[in-house]
């Protein structure tokens, strides 16, 4: 009866989550494409907002001392919320698919050649970066000056070709902007494009053959829009879209939309660490030189959201040259990967306040997967594991419920000898207890145990980009999806309500019969759940039976 109870508070819980999940996407910034339309055209320019304030090298131990912003925008006319530009540089690598802007030399369209937007259309690459309609997500740099002149990401920028393509046999690919004001200041662009890597190396090299010393700071910074991802119905809880800092002192932070809509982001004298816009699966991150100190600043302004870093103001001399470093990653949160790149990037698979279990279960779940290759199998193998480390475990409980259940009989009579007097009933019931031994909350532990596993489970399923788009078998295409057929959900619910009838049943008539609900609430909360999640549910309740149901026919043949 009490483990009954528990699959009514774990049900209580997810809907919380859920709701409380709901309710953060219901008092999120609204999305930019609802709300903000162009005061001309019905566009806005997607390089809008003004070039940081440059910070002075006195300054770049000040944690106020960040960019300045003014809040004005730019508009354009006409094309499809495209920016007005010379040229768009076409690159294509086996892993990427890029479109960079001469105005700038910014990162306008990114495509993720070996992630297909759904398994119906496997030719049709994943957009995670784009300057038009209302999923604007582009990378932009560009200097801010104190003394001269350099480009800023508004600047117009020289380039040989048009198009560029890492061809059979080649690692690695250059494509080089260059930018010069006429009076002795000249800058080179390069990005360099690796075969089987989602990291972009830039380098801006700036040569200063005038007569002056030039005086500026470097600064980088990504900007988009708010808009809903698609991650099913309110049954499945969101998770996270927004901006992300990382900082060898304070570590991993997320800046949401909502925190930079309402304060600007000051952080000053960061060495190393790096900023990142992410997504479901996916994330773009700036990452300079482990040795390069910048300030972190973030900004809103006319619904775009911002998040950048800019250096302390350097000063090239007359004659010299100088060489600005850094690397912008683009690509799925790959847990082995981009654990590499830099410290904490991994930490950007958010895995909640769970973390401490979703990461071994990812771990044995991958190894586990390096002998199938098959996510679906690794599993089920998954679900016999943590079945076997709570053997002894659920023995106990399960013991418990079957002389729970032998006692049945004994406890109708109790009820029809007491009544409605329901103090003496519990007095009596306690003494049975008592007297055979039986501790009425045997039964719980197993599943408060499993509570937390399951939860951590769900995140690891919802966050792990291994498992999008990832087959089983038969109809099952894509475990992190909802079962397009609801296979699995049904299944599981027959499983629950095989289970319970091997549980003793309560007393009270009325809640006897609001238990028989229970499998149906959760077949329907299942529904719209992760079929790697709903696999893992239906194959541990099937060794859930099979074990209860030999512990329960012992007992009642009079073993133990």
């Amino acid at each position: 009866m009490e483990n009954q109870r528990l699959f009514i508070f774990i049900a209580l819980v997810f809907l919380g989550m859920m709701m409380y999940s709901e309710w953060e996407r219901d008092h999120a910034p609204a999305p930019s494409a609802q709300t903000a339309p162009d005061k001309t055209s019905g566009n806005t320019s997607p390089a809008s907002g003004t070039v940081p304030t440059p910070v002075k090298t006195s300054d770049s131990a000040v944690p106020n001392a960040v960019p300045a912003v003014k809040s004005k925008t730019a508009t354009i006319s006409g094309r499809d919320n495209k920016l007005d530009s010379t040229r768009r540089i076409h690159v294509q690598t086996d892993f990427l698919d890029v479109e960079l802007d001469t105005t700038g030399g910014d990162i306008r369209q990114v495509k993720l050649v070996k992630f297909p937007v759904d398994e119906n259309t496997p030719d049709q690459a994943f957009e995670i970066m784009t300057d038009k309609g209302s999923r604007l997500f582009v990378a932009q740099s560009g200097f801010s000056m104190l003394k001269g002149k350099g480009p800023s990401h508004k600047a117009q920028y020289n380039s040989e070709k048009n198009s560029y393509a890492l061809s059979k046999g080649q690692d690695e690919l250059k494509v080089k902007m260059s930018w010069t004001d006429g009076s002795g200041i000249k800058v080179t662009r390069t990005y360099t494009f690796k075969r089987s890597s989602y990291v972009i190396g830039m380098d801006v090299k700036v040569e200063n053959t005038g007569k002056e010393d030039w005086l500026g700071s470097f600064y980088r910074q990504m900007q988009r829009t708010h808009f809903a991802e698609s991650q099913g119905s309110l049954f499945v809880m969101q998770t996270y879209m927004g901006g992300v800092i990382y900082t060898p002192d304070e570590l991993y932070e997320k800046i949401s939309f909502s925190d930079m809509q309402e304060n600007n982001l000051a952080r000053g004298n960061i060495k190393g660490g790096w900023i990142a816009m992410m997504q479901h699966y996916f994330l773009g991150a700036w990452i300079p030189g482990v040795d390069e100190v910048n300030n972190f600043y973030s900004r809103y302004d006319d619904f775009r959201y911002y998040i950048g870093m800019i250096s302390a103001a350097e000063n090239i001399a007359a004659g010299s040259q100088k060489v600005f470093s850094s690397r912008y990653y683009v690509g799925p949160k790959d847990q082995n990967s981009i654990s590499k790149l830099t410290p904490g990037l991994e930490l950007t698979v958010d895995y909640g306040f769970l973390t401490v279990l979703a990461k071994p279960l990812f771990w044995l779940l991958n190894t586990l997967h390096s002998v199938f290759g098959n996510w679906g199998w690794s599993i089920i193998f998954l679900t016999i594991i943590i079945k076997l480390a709570f053997f002894k475990l659920s023995e106990k409980s399960y013991r418990s419920m079957a002389n729970m259940r032998r006692l049945q009989p004994r406890m109708k009579a109790l009820k029809e000898r007491h009544g409605d007097d329901k103090q003496k009933m519990n007095q009596a019931l306690m003494e049975l207890y008592k007297k055979e031994k039986i501790n009425p909350l045997g039964g719980c532990l197993p599943i408060l145990v499993q509570i937390p596993v399951f939860i951590a489970l769900y995140w690891v399923l919802m966050e792990a980009v291994e498992l999008r788009q990832a087959p089983f078998m038969l109809w099952i295409t894509d475990l992190a999806s909802q079962d397009p057929y609801y296979v699995l959900p049904i299944l599981m619910g027959i499983s629950m309500f095989l289970q319970q009838k091997l549980n003793p049943a309560p007393l009270d008539p009325v809640q006897a019969k609001v238990m028989m609900f229970l499998p149906l609430v959760f077949t329907v909360f299942f529904l719209f759940f992760p079929a790697g999640l709903v696999l893992y549910w239906v194959v541990n309740n099937t060794l859930s039976i099979a074990q209860q149901y030999v512990i329960t026919k012992r007992i009642e043949a009079g073993g133990k």
